[in-house]
């Protein structure tokens, strides 16, 4: 009986190694002069606090055309482009975020990402 529990055993785990990467496709992609690399952004953290200055990947902003500023840095060094992700305070006015998105549509970045909690 341990015999054919063992042969079993074996069996299903022989045929899930080879199952499993049969799941996907297996194509030979095509080559091209043109490749385009596709690493992710560098991530920026945007803080609006309900009060107070606005912070850039921890560090204060005084002003939103410092934050503009320091972004447009950010984004030229930065050799896959930047990706913010905006953690406002619950309490914070719409207009410091709709002030914020402004800021960032200026210096040209369109990937952002508003953060939240789960309920």
């Amino acid at each position: 009986m341990i015999d054919v529990m063992m042969f079993l055993l074996v069996f299903f785990v022989l045929i899930s190694i080879n199952v499993i990467p049969a799941l996907g496709l297996k194509v030979k992609l095509p080559v091209s002069a043109q490749t385009q690399d596709s690493r992710p952004p560098d991530r920026v953290l945007l803080g609006i606090p309900a009060q107070g200055a606005y912070v850039l990947d921890g560090r204060p902003v005084d002003s939103l055309a410092q934050m503009g500023q320091q972004l447009q840095q950010r984004k030229q060094t930065a050799a896959h482009g930047i990706a913010v992700v905006i953690q406002g305070d619950q309490d914070a006015p719409l207009q410091r975020l709709v002030d914020a998105m402004d800021v960032l549509k200026s210096q040209g970045i369109d990937a952002m990402t508003i953060a939240a909690q789960r309920k």
